[in-house]
């Protein structure tokens, strides 16, 4: 996987000249393709050995395998971006080393960017002092987060990616009025996409992690620790949706000094709240610190942009997030219920009933969740049922 280091950096370079080029679509939806090959090869070696993984004498060959499929995605990701580039006419590449004041601008933010996001490094290995002491926290950890990033990393990329560059063009003092129309769009798109997806990650916990990890040797007692981390992570979807599109804000502003100290800061918080919540709460407890430092720094933030935007309509945009909040309530519950009459009714010991379980109760919380929210009358919401139709019109 050595190859990834530079593959990294130049999809990173892909995404950029994209986004320049006004060309967004490719850049959102490429991870997927990497996301394809990286399943085609778990799918294909399962049916290949079966069960058979779970023996020592399989792990190197499944290591491989899975190393090789993210390789492969990778590439394809990467190819994928060049074949755009070279019909937008960028298609090759010329060298200059002049630092010109656009290229120091960008290196202002870059450097603190890229500090910031070691930052999220040194988090983990707080992380994991804490968490070594409990018996398969890791695993179960690593299990909760890779069910809650699927569509936080889809949709995040989806949302942070076409909006940066328009943050940047309002950066402007004279463009702050719509720039702030925009803040609030980045923020109520985020939770129109994530609410609901707290909705039914807290309310169907355990049969989603017992669909897709309940076989072999992982247990039904495993499925109940790695639940309990899930509904956690899923309480925190917004805040982790949120504080990304507040750092792109401040990106947008030229200031990649103040998340990069509001990172520091995190460091320091996240440990607290790790000895703390861990002791008390156990592995849950790790991701309620997460999650606690996510809302700190979102708070941060929008006092930050608050004061420094000549103000911002907080109290106008509190009820609208309330009144999500409210439909995401009555969703999770009308799905919990749902899901536990069905249990009660036809049972879910089967693979097949516990699919159907999922997604009659999945699609309640929807339901009920889009029914509120067009109570409230947010126009995020027919932009967002306007860029749906629009796709599947297609």
């Amino acid at each position: 996987m050595d190859p990834m280091a530079l593959l990294a950096g130049l999809i990173g370079i892909g995404f950029g000249s994209l986004n320049a080029a006004d060309s967004y679509l490719l850049p959102s939806i490429s991870p997927l393709f990497s996301s394809a090959v990286i399943t085609t090869g778990v799918a294909a070696i399962l049916w290949r050995f079966g069960e058979q993984l779970n023996t020592p004498q399989y792990f190197q060959i499944g290591a491989i395998v899975l190393a090789s499929a993210t390789l492969g995605g990778a590439i394809l990701q990467w190819l994928a971006q060049l074949i755009v580039q070279w019909r937008a006419g960028m298609g090759t590449l010329k060298l200059r080393f002049k630092l010109t004041p656009g290229v120091i601008d960008v290196f202002k933010v870059m450097i603190p960017a890229t500090l910031s996001s070691g930052m999220l490094y040194v988090n983990l290995n707080v992380d994991q002092f804490f968490v070594s002491g409990i018996d398969g926290a890791a695993a179960g950890l690593q299990n909760a987060t890779f069910i809650f990033i699927t569509p936080l990393g889809i949709i995040s990329n989806a949302i942070l990616v076409p909006f940066y560059p328009v943050f940047s063009r309002l950066a402007a003092p004279e463009n702050w009025r719509e720039l702030k129309d925009r803040i609030r769009q980045g923020i109520f798109l985020g939770a129109l996409s994530m609410l609901p997806f707290t909705a039914i990650f807290m309310s169907l916990s355990l049969p989603i992690i017992r669909l897709a990890f309940e076989r072999g040797q992982f247990s039904s007692d495993n499925a109940q620790f790695v639940a309990s981390l899930l509904v956690v992570y899923g309480f925190g979807m917004f805040f982790y949706m949120g504080r990304d599109v507040l750092i792109r804000v401040f990106y947008a502003l030229g200031d990649g000094e103040t998340p990069f100290k509001i990172s520091i800061i995190n460091i320091f918080i996240n440990a607290i709240l790790d000895y703390f919540l861990v002791d008390a709460f156990g592995a849950p407890g790790l991701v309620m610190a997460t999650v606690g430092v996510n809302i700190t720094s979102m708070v941060i933030f929008i006092w930050i942009l608050h004061r420094r935007l000549n103000g911002l309509p907080l109290l106008r945009w509190s009820k609208g997030i309330a009144g999500l909040t409210v439909a995401t309530i009555l969703g999770g519950l009308a799905s919990y219920g749902v899901s536990q009459g069905m249990e009660n009714i036809i049972g879910n010991g089967n693979l097949f009933l516990l699919l159907l379980e999922l997604s009659v109760s999945s699609g309640v919380a929807m339901i009920i969740f889009v029914l509120v929210a067009m109570q409230l009358k947010l126009p995020e919401l027919d932009m967002l049922n306007s860029r749906i139709r629009q796709k599947l019109g297609r």
